[in-house]
C-alpha cells in the first residue's frame, strides 16, 4: 500500500543544524571517488584542449587534454581530430587516472580535493612515476596516513630531462588543491598569464 499525500504530515521535523565547525564531507574510499568538475576544468585549464596532435614538452605526440597518443589511436603529429573524440580521450584518460589513484592509496580515505589533487598528478606523470620504487616518499607517505607529507610529495618539475616551468606551477596549482581545496591557478593570483 502506498502513501497518499493525505498520508504525509503538513509540516516535517527539521533536521537539528550543525555546528559551524562540524566538517561537512568526510573522506572516502578513492573507488567511491570520481574526478570533480572543478578538477577536470583546472586540467583543461593547465593541459589546453588541442584539437591538432603536437609534441609536448617531452617530445611526446599529444592531442586533446595532455592524451599521449597511443598506436592504436592511429594519429599522428599535426592530424587533426573532432572536439567528440577530444572530450572521449580526456573520459577515458581520466577514468585509468582514477583506478590508479585508488591502486596507489589503498583503504587510505581521501577528501574531494586530496583525491582530485593525486588525479591530477598521475594524470600528469603517469602510474608508473609514482610508484614505490620511483616515489618511495609518496608511497611511505601514504602508508603512514601523513596527510600532510603527501602534499609535500607532489611536485613534479621535470619533462624530458629538463625543468618545466609550466610544471612548476602546476604542482604549486596541485598541492593547493591537496591542502586547501583551492583549484585557481596561482598564476593568476600572481597577475600572470594562466598559459604555461
Amino acid at each position: 500500500m502506498g502513501l497518499g499525500t493525505a498520508a504525509m504530515p503538513m509540516s516535517q521535523p527539521q533536521a537539528p543544524q550543525l555546528p559551524s565547525s562540524s566538517p561537512v564531507e568526510k573522506r572516502k574510499r578513492a573507488p567511491f571517488l570520481k574526478a570533480s568538475p572543478a578538477m577536470l576544468e583546472a586540467m583543461i585549464e593547465e593541459e589546453g584542449a588541442r584539437q591538432t596532435v603536437y609534441r609536448d614538452v617531452a617530445g611526446y605526440p599529444t592531442v586533446g587534454v595532455g592524451h599521449l597518443v597511443k598506436p592504436e589511436d592511429g594519429l599522428r603529429v599535426g592530424d587533426r581530430i573532432s572536439k567528440d573524440r577530444v572530450l572521449d580521450f580526456l573520459e577515458q584518460d581520466i577514468a585509468i587516472a582514477e583506478r590508479a589513484v585508488a591502486r596507489l592509496v589503498g583503504d587510505l580515505p581521501l577528501f574531494q580535493n586530496e583525491f582530485d589533487a593525486l588525479v591530477d598528478l598521475v594524470f600528469n606523470v603517469g602510474e608508473g612515476n609514482v610508484s614505490a620504487e620511483r616515489s618511495p616518499r609518496l608511497n611511505e607517505a601514504i602508508a603512514a596516513a601523513d596527510y600532510d607529507a603527501i602534499a609535500e610529495e607532489l611536485g613534479y618539475h621535470h619533462a624530458g630531462g629538463s625543468i618545466a616551468k609550466g610544471l612548476i606551477h602546476r604542482s604549486e596549482r596541485r598541492a593547493n588543491i591537496f591542502m586547501d581545496a583551492s583549484y585557481e591557478d596561482p598564476r593568476e593570483a600572481a597577475g600572470g598569464s594562466s598559459v604555461a
